[in-house]
């Protein structure tokens, strides 16, 4: 017999945690890159230099890296559901502080609250969506990645749609409430897809217990890859339209055409993370990176070759870096114990995130003193470490 409606309603509605992590996703991406597209309109209203709105808005992310390991921990001893939902909160208090027309210090202290909110989401919500959906981690991660790709994606796009009706304070209030609206449903909604693991001692975790992990030489090799990967691809992101002009010889327009292709296909994440589900994460995850570290070395190797063959690389980066990162979540929730399981998520993102910060520093003075072609010769070096550190870590599995 077929599936009655009533079945496929309670078949949706179980997902009714992974749509509003996702949403929430979405919202805190959507939140942190609205501001750069303002900040022309901040420098007229305001009066302040470019200098000045650029260290606001690395305040702002700052504050969101610091926010990793805290939330984690948290989420260990308090539950992951009050910690997304608290953040959720502070990140809409930040938004809706914005209103009203204010003084420019209220604004960077607006963005530090959306920092700090929105940097309680992702390191919880991957281990609390790996509990609720275990034997889907890998697409739900996905579906995860994805809304908050799309999330950076609209932030511009939206700025200018409001900004040409209405006053940029319009933005904040609508995402402000939109904010405190899914706090709500996720506070309804999703203890009732994954129970709360039991409260830790009034004492909490013991710290040593994070660092413990490091013993673990799988767990420390596949530190390593996070690691490798995000170096080398914060640095391609960083300074990617400028290689394709300046060492590829594209014009301007069509070196930020092809940049934007990078991001268009984050789709595969939906792809790849239920892969993973099916045929194993160390596969996956061995191949999204050895197809990075092939669009990596691909650039070097061309130089000037032309349009497609270009384009062809910087897609294959593309799939190959988006695809890897519902995995690398799915995978790092099944070896870390569930004790430690938000903390241990909080530092791998914390060092990673590290890693991703300074990279585009390094591969500046690279390229100042050697040339891109160097620069983005330590980049392909770096993602095919991540690779080959794969199949060390393929080899510890097996052990």
């Amino acid at each position: 017999m077929g599936t009655t409606l009533g079945e496929r309603v309670r078949s949706l509605v179980a997902f009714d945690a992974l749509v509003l992590s996702a949403l929430l996703w979405f919202l805190a991406k959507f939140l942190r890159y609205a501001f750069p597209p303002l900040f022309p309109t901040f420098a007229s209203e305001f009066g302040v230099s470019n200098a000045l709105l650029g260290t606001a808005f690395t305040v702002m992310m700052t504050v969101y890296a610091a926010m990793q390991f805290p939330s984690g921990a948290l989420a260990d001893r308090l539950g992951a559901v009050t910690v997304v939902v608290a953040g959720a909160c502070v990140a809409a208090t930040g938004a809706l502080a914005l209103v009203v027309p204010v003084p420019f210090a209220a604004l960077v202290g607006a963005m530090v609250l959306v920092g700090l909110g929105t940097g309680a989401h992702k390191t919880v919500a991957v281990r609390l969506l790996s509990r609720t959906y275990p034997a889907r981690t890998g697409r739900a991660l996905g579906v995860l990645d994805t809304f908050g790709a799309f999330g950076g994606v609209a932030a511009p796009a939206a700025v200018v749609a409001v900004t040409a009706r209405a006053e940029w304070h319009t933005l904040f209030l609508a995402a402000g409430l939109a904010g405190l609206a899914l706090a709500a449903a996720f506070r309804l909604r999703a203890p009732r897809r994954v129970p709360e693991p039991p409260a830790a001692t009034d004492d909490g975790v013991d710290p040593r217990a994070y660092l413990a992990l490091f013993r673990d030489a799988r767990f420390a090799t596949f530190v390593g890859v996070t690691l490798a990967f995000s170096f080398a691809y914060n640095g391609a992101v960083a300074f990617l339209p400028l290689y394709l002009a300046e060492r590829g010889g594209l014009d301007a327009a069509t070196a930020s055409l092809l940049y934007s292709g990078l991001f268009v296909v984050s789709l595969v994440q939906l792809v790849t993370g239920d892969l993973s589900d099916r045929v194993g994460r160390l596969p996956v995850i061995g191949a999204t990176l050895g197809l990075a570290a092939t669009g990596l070395v691909t650039l070097v190797v061309l130089g000037s070759a032309g349009l497609l063959p270009l384009g062809a690389a910087v897609v294959a980066l593309g799939l190959g870096s988006h695809g890897f990162r519902p995995v690398r979540g799915a995978y790092l929730s099944a070896v870390i114990p569930e004790s430690v399981a938000g903390g241990g998520l909080g530092v791998v993102r914390t060092l990673l995130m590290g890693a991703g910060a300074v990279a585009p520093a390094i591969v500046g003075v690279v390229s100042d003193r050697r040339g891109f072609g160097a620069a983005f010769l330590l980049l392909a070096v770096s993602m095919t470490l991540a690779a080959v550190l794969t199949g060390v870590v393929a080899l510890l599995d097996t052990e």
